[in-house]
């Protein structure tokens, strides 16, 4: 083993957690290598987070063009054409990677082409790709293989009727009928774009409310959104398969009793880690039995010097930026240095669907579930200027706060926001659910007018018993 072959650190799997892991060490003046499967970036960059968006972004320019009209501004019958927004997508995305490849270049950060498999004493061997058979060394080992969309049964994907979000994201042409399965972040935010861009969309949820992770209140809102823009919203119901039509132009749906009869089914009921052939036989890293990996608190693994971040790591949310936080505790932990893990129950969450929705900390049901007694304000956006001026109202602010002995509002629990660019405006409460702050410690902060911003200001205002226009 030559010397050229040794690294402080070696991360299998280039995605976000992967090259956050990578950057932040060379950073630190660490050597390091990658090995990825396909390019760097990961998921998010290529099948993920910015080519969704792309789209999502297509579909708000096309409410905004329909929709022209309130503010004087007659526009022509508009029509789309997709492939300009796939060519601008695929720009997008080569953009961003050409200038991530230029970063990993820059801090001379060493990267291999192909599998990842980890062997004994840290040494990783390449399975396939251009470097296959290369075999390196890190006095650490950072897993970060990153995850796959989840498929079901009797809904095998076949790029034709049924898709996941990968091959959705290489459509040619849009469907005019589509069933989403899923009520979940990304099966929302695809219902939407899809729905803003002519589809006439189904979605097919298991469980009994579409976004089952975020507040009530929320969930409700963005139901009743989906459904006034013409989005069948379908809760409770087990999807078990389809049946192509003789025309070749559909197919049926089954949902129990019910039938469903759409040109397209995008699958979207989550992801599972790509763990197969991670780690070969006699390494001490644990993988459970849904196939992730198992690491503690600052992402030790069981084998002594191997590390986990990202998708794979099982009971953390699924969240690129999750991924880039969980790789900075794990390289100063691997230096030494003082950190503060990662705390899952207050990360923030952002969907891109319409209405927006962001929200961070515990959800009043949860804070319920755990024994606390909560005060809860909300404050609509139908009243905020910003927002009325956008032609934009559709949304709340909802913030959950301890109730104190005397029943007034105490440390700052949750804070859940839907409505317009809320995904841009939940900074201020992350960092009040994160400091534990006191709803008297933030109210006072001033909130430029007129801004969509207001409404957080106004419930915490609210909390304190002396909200200006909310009771």
């Amino acid at each position: 083993m030559s010397a050229a072959d040794e690294f402080d650190i070696v991360v299998i799997g280039g995605g976000p957690g992967g090259y956050a892991t990578a950057l932040y060490g060379a950073a630190a003046g660490l050597s390091v290598a990658i090995i990825e499967r396909d390019k760097v970036g990961g998921t998010c960059l290529h099948r993920g987070c910015v080519p969704a968006k792309e789209f999502l972004e297509t579909a708000s320019v096309n409410r905004a063009v329909t929709g022209a009209d309130r503010f004087g501004i007659n526009v022509a019958e508009s029509t789309l054409d997709f492939s300009v927004s796939q060519a601008r997508k695929g720009a997008v995305v080569d953009q961003l990677f050409k200038g991530l490849s230029g970063l990993l270049k820059g801090r001379k950060v060493t990267v291999f082409s192909g599998t990842g498999m980890l062997e004994a004493d840290h040494r990783v061997r390449v399975v396939d790709g251009d470097d296959a058979g290369t075999v390196v060394v890190g006095t650490d080992v950072v897993l970060a293989s990153g995850s796959v969309p989840r498929t079901l049964s009797g809904l095998e994907v076949d790029g034709r009727w049924v898709l996941t979000s990968d091959e959705f994201l290489d459509l040619k042409e849009l469907p005019s009928s589509v069933a989403v399965v899923g009520g979940g972040a990304i099966g929302c935010e695809f219902a939407s774009l899809l729905s803003d861009l002519g589809a006439k969309v189904t979605v097919l949820e298991f469980l009994p409310s579409i976004l089952n992770e975020c507040d009530e209140d929320i969930a409700r809102l963005v139901t009743r959104s989906f459904k006034k823009r013409g989005i069948d919203v379908v809760t409770g119901v087990a999807v078990e398969g389809h049946t192509p039509g003789p025309d070749g132009a559909t197919t049926v749906v089954r949902a129990g009793e019910q039938r469903f009869e759409v040109e397209m089914i995008v699958v979207s009921v989550g992801r599972r880690p790509r763990t197969e052939g991670l780690v070969a036989p006699g390494v001490a890293v644990q993988i459970d039995e849904r196939g992730f990996v198992v690491a503690d608190e600052y992402q030790r693994t069981a084998e002594p010097g191997v590390w986990a971040v990202g998708d794979i790591v099982a009971g953390t949310p699924q969240l690129a930026h999750v991924g880039f936080a969980e790789a900075i505790v794990a390289v100063k932990t691997i230096l030494g240095e003082s950190v503060a893990p990662v705390d899952d129950s207050k990360v923030p969450w952002a969907i891109y669907c319409h209405p927006e929705v962001a929200f961070c900390g515990l959800t009043e049901a949860q804070a319920k579930a755990k024994g606390i007694e909560v005060v809860t304000k909300k404050d609509p956006f139908g009243g905020n200027s910003r927002a009325i001026i956008v032609g934009d109202t559709e949304g709340v602010v909802k913030i959950v706060a301890e109730r104190r002995a005397d029943g007034s509002a105490g440390r700052i629990l949750g804070v859940h926001l839907a409505g317009p660019w809320v995904t841009e405006q939940l900074g201020a409460g992350y960092l009040a659910v994160n400091w534990e702050a006191l709803p008297e410690e933030v109210a006072y902060f001033i909130q430029p007018h007129p801004s969509l911003s207001e409404n957080f200001g106004e419930t915490m205002l609210a909390l304190t018993g002396r909200g200006l226009h909310l009771g």
